[in-house]
């Protein structure tokens, strides 16, 4: 498998050939075009079938995430693919060897088969703001292909290196790295003039990828338009 990511940072689609025979699982809804020679065939999240499948597609739904995955194989011959997200921002691939990494609900594009897409229970409390329990939990070696809205901006943390991220900025992290949620500002009265909510304060090592704007505050920005 060949990618390459064009037009970022603010219009990114992933350009994906496949040798013949190779396959590229992505989100539903995520292709842009591809290759006449390109077959399709859609699966429960997770790609297991049965009653197994059936809840780890459930647990997808819960995280923000569509009900089924598509894997794309190129048939006969190579071919390509082209995927973005929904909205405007940067792509990024993982290279990852061995490894578990927790994504934001929204931010899973694309993986290679290889990979182990799962769900992860984060809490009683709503880990993104307004975003619901769960995480996408992606573990194991081969390509993961994120997305944000805005630019990807990578954090590396040193042993012990304490690090404060909105909630809303989170793309994805080492699922090693230890965290806690916490509220931005001590205090109730604080955290409502403050204009910050939650937060999460990682400690390290590990690495942290976020993106430079967040949905919610574009929300925000629109809402007095959308008044009657």
């Amino acid at each position: 498998m060949k990618y390459e990511i064009l037009y970022q940072p603010s219009y990114s689609v992933a350009k994906i050939t496949l040798q013949a025979d190779e396959s590229i699982m992505a989100e539903s809804g995520a292709m842009v075009s591809m290759s006449s020679n390109i077959e399709i065939k859609s699966e429960m999240g997770g790609g297991k079938k049965g009653l197994g499948g059936f809840m780890k597609a459930a647990a997808r739904g819960l995280a923000g995430e569509s009900f089924f995955v598509t894997r794309f194989t190129a048939k006969d011959n190579p071919g390509e693919i082209i995927v973005a997200p929904g909205g405007v921002g940067d792509i990024q691939v993982l290279e990852l060897e061995n490894q578990e990494i927790l994504v934001q609900s929204g931010s899973y594009l694309a993986a290679s088969p290889e990979l182990q897409v799962d769900t992860k229970f984060t809490g009683g409390k709503s880990f993104f703001s307004k975003e619901g329990f769960f995480m996408v939990k992606v573990s194991g070696t081969g390509k993961l292909f994120v997305s944000s809205f805005g630019a990807i901006h990578e954090v590396n943390l040193a042993p012990d290196e304490e690090y404060i991220v909105d909630n809303g900025h989170i793309v994805a992290f080492d699922a090693k790295i230890p965290y806690t949620l916490e509220k931005a500002a001590k205090g109730l009265f604080a955290s409502m003039t403050s204009g910050e909510g939650l937060v999460c304060k990682y400690k390290g090592p590990g690495k942290i990828y976020l993106q430079t704007r967040q949905l919610q505050g574009l929300a925000s920005l629109l809402a007095p338009f959308f008044k009657k």
